[in-house]
């Protein structure tokens, strides 16, 4: 499915990331930015772990290309 380029719906998530507290993500946040949004089925599976680790091996690549990068787990609230 080619969304390459295609604009977010609105939406409203609790967020986390290491050496913060959870924070609030909205579309607004990502406004005018590349953004990377990585679902998969549930956490602590041995589902999609190579996917996960090459997307942590080029985290910091795609940072430097002013890229974020979210891993959106579809068990968690």
């Amino acid at each position: 499915m080619g969304i390459i380029g295609s604009q977010i719906k609105p939406f409203k998530a609790n967020a986390f990331q290491a050496g913060k507290d959870f924070f609030e993500v909205t579309q607004d946040d990502i406004a005018g930015k590349w953004a990377v949004f990585f679902f998969y089925p549930a956490d602590f599976t041995f589902v999609c772990p190579t996917e996960l680790e090459d997307l942590g091996e080029h985290y910091d690549m795609l940072q430097k290309m002013g890229v974020e990068v979210y891993g959106v787990s579809t068990d968690t609230h």
